[in-house]
């Protein structure tokens, strides 16, 4: 538990519910606040520290150690604010639906980092998932090459284990997978992956994954380009309940 900030609550008299109140938040919010690990977003950071009349630092004292890459920075707060998330991965499987024995064997075998660094972007990783299951999650919805869920990373049962996870995500109303069939042949999603983020009033932020770092885009030309190459991957994917089918037939072909 985060002492500190339990101690500061009590202090004040303040519970969960007040705090929320006073913060803007839900009690739900406030009560992860309260779980080792877990910071709230910089503003509502502020917000809380001013309530309890204690530095930012005091009661989140590692906020300061920045463990996304600046580049990463833009679009981790368009991913959090995002209302809905449309994600097309053509060789591995998205972030935010990734498990965390399948988000390190990825890091992992690439062979390009530390076990240290591995350890970090798949903590990093793995607290990103929340998004997902948050009070008012984004609409949720990706396309993945029929590729990704054959190629093998790491075991056999951590490949089982990743397509069932994603066969289960797929049970929430706001999450929808479509897979493209490998009868598809050339499509324009082997131009590469990307990910569009529609945020408070519309507005659309774009991400591009390279070897090096990503790039988000958000200018009006860009955006119209990545909208047009969704509208095709889109076009070329299984429906929703076919592409359950053959990720489950997938699944039970992963066998240990």
């Amino acid at each position: 538990m985060n002492e500190v900030l339990r101690s500061a609550m009590t202090a004040r008299g303040l519970t969960v519910e007040s705090l929320a109140q006073q913060t803007g938040v839900d009690r739900k919010t406030v009560g992860r606040w309260l779980s080792p690990g877990r910071v709230p977003h910089a503003r509502t950071r502020s917000r809380a520290a001013a309530v309890l009349g204690l530095e930012v630092g005091e009661l989140w004292p590692n906020t300061g150690r920045r463990r996304d890459p600046l580049w990463f920075v833009p679009w981790a707060q368009a991913e959090r604010e995002a209302t809905s998330l449309r994600w097309f991965e053509a060789l591995v499987v998205p972030g935010l639906l990734q498990t965390e024995a399948y988000a390190r064997a990825v890091l992992t075998d690439a062979g390009l980092m530390s076990r240290d660094a591995v350890e970090q972007r798949v903590r990093t990783r793995m607290d990103r998932r929340a998004i997902l299951a948050g009070n008012k999650p984004p609409q949720f919805t990706a396309v993945l090459d029929e590729g990704v869920l054959r190629r093998p990373v790491g075991s056999s049962r951590v490949m089982r284990d990743q397509v069932q996870a994603i066969i289960t995500a797929c049970e929430e109303p706001h999450v929808r997978v479509h897979v493209v069939p490998s009868t598809a042949g050339a499509y324009a999603g082997l131009n590469g992956p990307f990910v569009l983020a529609a945020g408070p009033g519309g507005r659309l932020t774009g991400y591009l994954d390279t070897q090096l770092d990503g790039q988000v885009v958000d200018s009006a030309d860009k955006m119209e380009a990545l909208q047009a190459a969704w509208e095709s991957v889109r076009g070329e994917a299984l429906p929703h309940r076919q592409s359950i089918d053959l990720m489950t037939e997938v699944a039970e072909t992963w066998t240990t």
